[in-house]
C-alpha cells in the first residue's frame, strides 16, 4: 500500500523559509513522478511542482516559479519542496503526490497523480 507523509508545515513570518519532506513507501518508485499541490480555502488545488522520481526533471506552476525548489533523494525515498520568500498568498495546505504516467509527460493536473498524503498546513503572516 502506498504511504506518502508529508510534513514540515508550520506558522512562518512573510519573507522567511520552509522545506515541506515527503516520504514515500509502498511501492517501488523509479517510474514515478512526484508532485505537490497547494490548496488555499475557498480556492481549487493548484499545481506547484513536479519531478520525475527517475531522471530529476523538475517542473513548475508558474506562481511558484523561481520561489520554489523541488528535489528528490532516491536513497530516502522522500521529496523536498523548499519554500523561499514566503508571502501570505502561499498559505494554503500542500499536498504530496504520486503519479505513474504511461509516457515521458510532465503532468501537472491532480487527476494525473494515484495517490496523495494527507496535507500539511503552512500559514504565512505579514
Amino acid at each position: 500500500q502506498v504511504q506518502l507523509v508529508e510534513s514540515g508545515g508550520g506558522l512562518v513570518q512573510a519573507g522567511g523559509s520552509l522545506r515541506l519532506p515527503c516520504a514515500a513507501s509502498g511501492r517501488t518508485f523509479s517510474s514515478a513522478v512526484m508532485g505537490w499541490f497547494r490548496q488555499a480555502p475557498g480556492k481549487e488545488r493548484e499545481f506547484v511542482a513536479g519531478v520525475t522520481w527517475s531522471g530529476g526533471n523538475v517542473f513548475y506552476g508558474n506562481s511558484v516559479k523561481g520561489q520554489f525548489t523541488i528535489s528528490r533523494d532516491n536513497g530516502k525515498n522522500t521529496v523536498y519542496l523548499q519554500m523561499n520568500s514566503l508571502k501570505p498568498e502561499d498559505t494554503a495546505v500542500y499536498y504530496c503526490a504520486a503519479g505513474f504516467p504511461s509516457g515521458s509527460y510532465y503532468p501537472a493536473h491532480d487527476s494525473e497523480y494515484d495517490y496523495w498524503g494527507q496535507g500539511t498546513q503552512v500559514t504565512v503572516f505579514s
